[in-house]
């Protein structure tokens, strides 16, 4: 097998494969072969089919039989063949077959090429998390004013389930914790993302962009759709939608494939968990230092 990869811009590849000889041959006798076990001609058994008759009646059928079967076993070889990282479904054209040769171009996008900064060590200043009595009254208030009552007592607390006012303050004490917690390890992790991106020029592929971008559409439309707005207006502002998140559907991408590139270089498996498994690795290498308060 020839291939030949010629460099469009800096993600997209033009595959140049052509093949001859014995694998075209046997493909297409093992095609006719099968056709000949199936073929249903006037005057003969299955099987028994001359195979002057075979190509004259079936020769259509297998040219695009043979076309469907060799075309993404070569084009797959010449990637492996190439090393290519190919991120979305090749075009293929410019194919021509003939009994003893084959040749196709394919145009497919790559992952970029990406240098990494020093993604170990990265400094974080976190803050101890604590939960002050402004705290605890500034959501008692709120249950407050959304309940419309006048006193905070041992029976209001009753009404939500606890047996006294205290057990309340506690529940909440908990939950403003766990907020705080949140909102500091998503601090942590931008901070992250912000260090490991920052300075880094590089094509991001437009299918991937593409692919993140009517995502994040379709799940604006949902959740326009659960505020109540009705189906046609949603539909009216799909495009505005579009314009609007096609940034954010860059970035996301473009943090995707830093993360990828991070996982490559630890060999951190790159499944459907890949971002959350290097930005636990990037975590447990990062310089802690408690920020002064």
């Amino acid at each position: 097998m020839k291939s030949e990869v010629k460099k469009i811009d800096g993600t997209k590849r033009e595959i140049n494969i052509e093949v001859t000889g014995e694998t075209v041959k046997n493909k297409f006798e093992d095609v006719f072969q099968r056709i000949s076990k199936e073929a249903k001609v006037a005057g003969f058994r299955p099987g028994h089919v001359p195979r002057d008759i075979l190509e004259k009646n079936f020769s259509s059928l297998a040219h695009e039989q043979v076309l469907k079967e060799l075309v993404p076993d070569l084009y797959n070889q010449a990637i492996e063949k190439e090393n290519l990282d190919v991120i979305d479904l090749p075009n293929i054209t410019d194919v021509k077959l003939e009994r003893n040769s084959i040749s196709f171009k394919a145009i497919v996008e790559t992952a970029p090429e990406i240098k990494l900064q020093n993604y170990k060590g990265i400094k974080l200043n976190y803050r101890k998390i604590a939960v002050s009595a402004d705290d605890i009254k500034r959501s008692l208030d709120s249950l407050k004013e959304a309940r419309k009552i006048e006193n905070l007592d041992d029976s209001f607390a009753k009404g939500l389930g606890y047996p006294k006012l205290a057990e309340l303050e506690k529940a909440l004490e908990r939950q403003i914790f766990l907020q705080k917690e949140n909102l500091e390890r998503q601090n942590m992790e931008q901070e992250i993302v912000k260090v490991i991106t920052e300075g880094l020029e590089f094509k991001v592929p437009e299918a991937m962009v593409r692919r993140q971008l009517e995502d994040l559409v379709r799940q604006a439309k949902v959740d326009l759709a659960l505020r109540g707005l009705p189906r046609e207006k949603i539909d009216a502002e799909e495009k505005k939608l579009a314009q609007e998140l096609e940034p954010q559907a860059r970035n996301q991408v473009k943090v995707y494939l830093v993360l990828a590139e991070i996982a490559k270089k630890e060999n951190i498996s790159l499944d459907d968990q890949m971002p959350r498994k290097v930005m636990e690795f990037l975590l447990r290498e990062a310089d802690w230092q408690e920020a002064v308060s």
